[in-house]
């Protein structure tokens, strides 16, 4: 579904991506984990068109989407829950939801779509007419993956989704997670917490400093030693 080839990405003078190359299939949950400052979010905003690639190439679907704005990606089925959560602090919760749905022009799409968010994330239909500027950092990440999912994504991007919150939260977000693969949304997922992500991935990526230095299985990386004794705690 998605693949990047050979991307690399500069901040001014500074190359954040060298050579980095991955591929999401069709159905997955691919985690991406590396330190802070490793470029797992430059990865992402590369993807989305937020940052244009110096060179190499973003492909998704076959199709060529290098540099392409964010908006026309979102039409195109890919949709990203931000690190930091990004919601609209003065709109209330279903006011924020359905600006995850501005491209989405059939009303009972977007019903269902809503349905959909309330369903996965029930606190959030207990507090629609809320301020989200007023929803505790959990519900505000709630906030952020059903307002992504509102567009009706093929590709759902998630950056850091369980940063800074709480374990009972933390484990709430996880199992939303699989509940949106087995609905059949394709999952790239950068997260932390890189014991919970892989346990819920079918494969995985070790970034270091821009390089891609891992890849294989879920399984196979959280048993390699460098990854046990670096991201795991072992």
């Amino acid at each position: 579904m998605l693949t990047l080839d050979k991307v690399n990405v500069f901040y001014g003078a500074i190359h954040a991506l060298h050579d980095v190359s991955l591929t999401v299939n069709k159905g997955e949950v691919v985690t991406l984990i590396g330190a802070n400052g490793a470029g797992k979010s430059t990865t992402l905003r590369a993807i989305t068109g937020l940052l244009t690639p110096r060179s190499g190439r973003v492909t998704f679907e076959g199709q060529d989407i290098t540099g392409m704005p964010a908006h026309k990606l979102v039409a195109r089925g890919i949709s990203m829950s931000p690190e930091g959560r990004g919601v609209f602090a003065n709109l209330t919760v279903l006011e924020n939801l359905e600006m995850g749905a501005y491209l989405v022009t059939d009303k009972a799409a977007i019903q269902r779509n809503l349905d959909r968010g309330f369903a996965l994330f029930p606190r959030l239909a207990e507090r629609r007419k809320q301020r989200a500027g007023t929803l505790s950092g959990g519900e505000q990440q709630m906030l952020a993956m059903a307002r992504a999912l509102m567009s009706q994504p093929k590709l759902l991007l998630l950056d850091e989704p369980s940063l800074g919150l709480a374990p009972i939260v933390c484990r709430t977000i996880f199992e939303t997670i699989d509940e949106i693969k087995a609905e059949g949304t394709t999952v790239l997922l950068v997260e932390q917490n890189a014991n919970a992500a892989l346990k819920r991935s079918d494969r995985g990526y070790v970034l270091e400093t821009g390089h891609v230095i891992l890849e294989g299985s879920a399984a196979n990386i959280a048993s390699d030693p460098r990854v046990r004794e670096a991201y795991l705690g072992e």
